[in-house]
């Protein structure tokens, strides 16, 4: 899953939603020298990749896409998803999105000092841009495929994956649905869980 569902996913504690939003700035078990909610959600996010990457929905999505796309493939089903997310966002939070993300932002920026170096460089042209309110468009989600060619040295041609969306776009739709509800309760017991483990 990309940002948004990482977020989403995290729940109500802001330290555990940056846990889950740094992880991939963090390798093995630096985790450990982080304060415990930080560390709850790295180790969420570690849950969420694991348990995404082998659902048999999420493999469907990347089946489509693999013949052109190769092992680009899961990163744009990924980025897909999260646009679901954001379309129906309504269907799964009370609150607005735009309220929602604002309230992300402005725990980043209150928790600026202990995120990742690679991170501390991203903020600037995440806020500037708005990346997780532009996810519910095609168009945002447009640019964003553009911005991870651009990263691959446009090896992936990942910004043509709009033509996939647009095509199978109810097939996509569906299929995030399918899977996001189940991956929804999967994480809900995990953070159970890791709160459980970290408190003993």
């Amino acid at each position: 899953m990309n940002y948004l569902a990482h977020i989403y996913l995290s729940g109500d504690n802001d330290l555990i939603t940056i846990g889950n939003f740094i992880a991939d700035s963090i390798k093995g078990k630096q985790y450990k020298k982080y304060p415990k909610h930080i560390q709850i959600g790295i180790l969420l996010h570690r849950h969420i990749d694991t348990y995404t990457d082998a659902h048999k929905t999420f493999r469907l999505s990347t089946k489509r896409l693999h013949e052109k796309y190769g092992h680009y493939s899961g990163v744009i089903v990924d980025i897909l998803y999260d646009h679901f997310l954001a379309k129906n966002w309504n269907t799964y939070c009370d609150i607005p999105l735009d309220e929602y993300v604002e309230h992300f932002y402005d725990s980043l920026e209150a928790n600026f000092d202990i995120l990742p170096v690679r991170i501390q460089k991203m903020m600037p042209y995440m806020l500037a841009d708005n990346w997780l309110l532009s996810y519910a468009s095609i168009e945002g989600i447009s640019r964003v495929l553009d911005g991870m060619n651009r990263r691959t040295k446009n090896r992936s041609s990942m910004n043509e994956a709009v033509v996939e969306l647009e095509t199978f776009y109810s097939e996509f739709e569906n299929e995030f649905s399918t899977f996001f509800d189940e991956l929804i309760n999967s994480t809900k017991q995990k953070l159970n869980d890791l709160n459980q483990e970290l408190n003993d």
